[in-house]
């Protein structure tokens, strides 16, 4: 079974930071902390002068109480987005100048808000033609690699990936010595010398979970998540499955094999929530009685989330019914885990919308809920989910009336949404 439950005899050792407090054991981090992260970009941001526009935000993110923002690959890359990097070390990409980034940073430190960084390191674009006449080589930049960096089933003369390819260049070779000193040296210097404080670890099925843990070991962030998004089972007919344990396991196994030192986005519970708003709560109790996704396993590795940049914005790979987005954070920010909002929907759906996210946000935090508060789930049918979230909190999603006893007290409601508190 994939059940985590987050206790060990171990000796724990305590670290307080703003954030909350990190408990240490062994070779896990646990978050014991009260973490609610911005998805601070969307897919057309690199379009908008995004550092200064964004560090014009950073005082509304502190006051709406996000603890981390997630930002945009910063560094030197092809495409504008910044998902096919070149040169590492050159911090002067679409989205703004290093001046001007690390200016944004250190407004995020003086509001302790957290940057993370997005760390695309599965693939890399090379600068000159190697053996093959492709694009392998990476001469006249910093980390000069020649082939070997490269993948032998991506154009190069390394080993095989660990993992699964990205299609159109090459691929890094996470096996090689030097290439993981190359890229540890790196993200300390992320963190260490621009401002970095955190990492998300882009495209993460394609190298072995292990790399991970060894940089995560190396570079000391507080907090890590890693994208592994893998698909949903399906029925035939295209219909989402009901049992999804199989796919939260493979996240749960991806985890585990980082040592637990990386958290991972949450695409268990997206994939069923976005089903379960259209008329089907019943999806949102397992066979056990439990949130059916990685939170409902592992609730303190859990990053929920209903829409990012891939999923939603302009690529809409797999988008959450837009009707429907309250439903999803009236969930996601009662239920353990740590909650992420998506930029586009807390700044470009309206002053309603984002109030009301921010008025959920106070709620967790005033009533204490966190990554490994316990769920009580009281219904789950077609129109109609209610839980009980650490014995302070009771929401209710659906169209269906309910409402709990009365020594619950009216916090906040909206479209098919209500929560109550003690």
């Amino acid at each position: 079974m994939g059940c985590h439950d987050d206790v060990s005899n171990e000796k724990l050792q305590e670290a307080a930071t703003q954030t909350g407090t990190v408990i240490r054991i062994g070779r896990e981090i646990l978050f014991q902390c009260k973490f609610s992260v911005s998805q601070a970009f969307n897919w057309e941001s690199h379009k908008h002068d995004w550092w200064n526009s964004l560090e014009k935000k950073v005082a509304d993110l502190a006051k709406s109480g996000f603890t981390s923002a997630w930002l945009p690959p910063a560094t030197h890359s092809v495409s504008p987005e910044g998902y096919l990097p070149q040169n590492l070390y050159s911090l002067d990409s679409s989205y703004g100048s290093e001046d001007q980034l690390k200016s944004l940073l250190q407004t995020m430190r003086q509001h302790n808000v957290r940057a993370i960084a997005d760390i695309v390191i599965n693939h890399r674009v090379g600068t000159t033609k190697g053996e093959g006449g492709v694009y392998n080589r990476f001469d006249g930049i910093p980390m000069p690699w020649d082939e070997h960096a490269v993948t032998s089933c991506s154009g190069g003369k390394g080993n095989r990936s660990t993992g699964d390819k990205f299609e159109g260049v090459p691929n890094i070779d996470h096996n090689q010595t030097f290439v993981r000193r190359d890229l540890i040296q790196w993200l300390i210097w992320l963190r260490e010398t621009i401002g970095f404080e955190d990492f998300r670890f882009d495209f993460a099925k394609g190298y072995a979970p292990k790399f991970v843990r060894e940089y995560v070991e190396e570079s000391k962030p507080i907090f890590a998540v890693g994208e592994y998004w893998d698909s949903c089972s399906y029925s035939p007919e295209n219909r989402l499955e009901y049992n999804q344990d199989s796919h939260r396991q493979r996240i749960i196994n991806w985890i585990d094999t980082t040592g637990g030192l990386c958290a991972a986005f949450d695409f268990t519970t997206k994939g069923i929530l976005q089903e379960a708003v259209k008329g089907e709560m019943w999806r949102l109790r397992d066979q056990g009685g439990k949130p059916p996704g990685v939170l409902g396993w592992w609730p303190s590795r859990a990053v929920t989330f209903i829409e990012n940049h891939d999923t939603g914005s302009t690529q809409g790979h797999w988008p959450f019914p837009s009707d429907h987005i309250m439903e999803g954070y009236a969930y996601i920010l009662t239920h353990p885990g740590i909650p992420t909002i998506f930029y586009d929907h807390f700044y470009d759906w309206g002053d309603s919308i984002h109030d009301q996210i921010v008025k959920l946000m106070a709620i967790r935090r005033g009533q204490d809920i966190h990554s490994r508060s316990t769920v009580k789930i009281l219904e789950a049918r077609s129109n109609l989910y209610a839980a009980v979230t650490g014995d302070t909190v009771c929401m209710k999603i659906g169209d269906e009336p309910w409402c709990p006893s009365e020594e619950w007290k009216l916090a906040a409601s909206g479209h098919r949404y209500a929560v109550w508190i003690k």
